[in-house]
Order: structure tokens, then sequence, then C-alpha cells
């Protein structure tokens, strides 16, 4: 690096995933791992086809919440946490893009989202991943989330997994 040169900065933001920005990251996720699943270059009507089935309109408006991650002023991340039920979220819509991947972004996110839940009062957060998406579950193995009996029919549910939080300003160690 040159030594005089700026390093962007990573931050985060929460948003309504209905905004422009909040669907062009989702569309962004959705291409992802469509692709993956495929294994193949998803198609732009696939990925439509994707938001369509799953839409991300229950992470906002007191159904839960959406963050963007930000390297400076450029878009390269997101996540999600639905309300479920009291104390209970599940997170979903985990995402940096290739290129951000492998400096830490998706453990910083998950903590984020892990720390603005326990203070929306969610003391459990839940989640489910696919096979093919075996970075994504070591990471959440090694944020300490477990297997728990399944609690999603869904077909991409391979893995379900579950975290207990430290209560709102606890550190976890």
């Amino acid at each position: 690096m040159i030594p005089n040169e700026r390093t962007p900065s990573i931050t985060f933001g929460v948003t309504d995933p209905r905004s422009p920005i909040g669907r062009e990251v989702i569309r962004r996720f959705y291409f992802d791992t469509v692709t993956r699943y495929w294994d193949r270059p998803a198609t732009q009507r696939e990925v439509t086809q994707a938001m369509s089935d799953e839409p991300s309109d229950d992470i906002c408006d007191g159904g839960g919440f959406f963050v963007v991650v930000y390297d400076g002023t450029r878009v390269v991340g997101c996540g999600g946490v639905r309300a479920v039920e009291q104390g209970l979220g599940e997170l979903t819509r985990v995402f940096i893009d290739a290129e951000a991947r492998g400096a830490g972004l998706g453990r910083k996110l998950i903590t984020e989202l892990e720390s603005i839940s326990a203070r929306r009062g969610i003391r459990t957060l839940r989640l489910t991943v696919r096979k093919d998406l075996a970075e994504a579950h070591h990471l959440y193995q090694r944020l300490s989330y477990e297997p728990v009996e399944p609690f999603s029919n869904s077909p991409y549910a391979d893995h379900q997994l579950a975290k207990i939080l430290p209560p709102a300003g606890i550190v976890a160690e």
C-alpha cells in the first residue's frame, strides 16, 4: 500500500430492503446463490423469480431489520434478521461480494447482526444454510452456531443452526 493512500473503512447501515440500495444488493445476493446452486451463471429471469419467490419485505418495519455493508462508499454485502417470535430471530440474506471475501467481512457482518439483535431483545438467532455454501456453514460453526432440531422444511435447509446471544452490551469471548 502507498503510505498516503486512504484505506476505505468498513461501516454498516440499517436500511429498508425495498430501497434502491437494498434491492440492488439483494439482487447480487440472489445472483450469487442461484449461480452457486446451479453451478453456472444465473440468468436475470432466475434471479427475478427467486426474489419474487422469497421476498425480503419481512426483514423491515418491525418484522426484522436489514443491514448493508459498506467499504468506503461501495456496498459490498448485506444481511438481515427476520423476527420469528419474541426473543427469536432468523439470519437471512447474509452475503459478501466475491471480491470482498477473505478479509473477515462475513464475521464482522454477523457480529453486527448479532449485536443489533441483542439490543432489540432477540436472545436466539437461528439460520438455515445449503450444503453447497460450505464456506458459510464453516463460518457459522466458527461463530458458535450449533446444529438444532429442524425448524424449516425448505429444500434449501440442508443445515439448521442456532446460537444463544449474550445480553446486549456483553461481549462474547
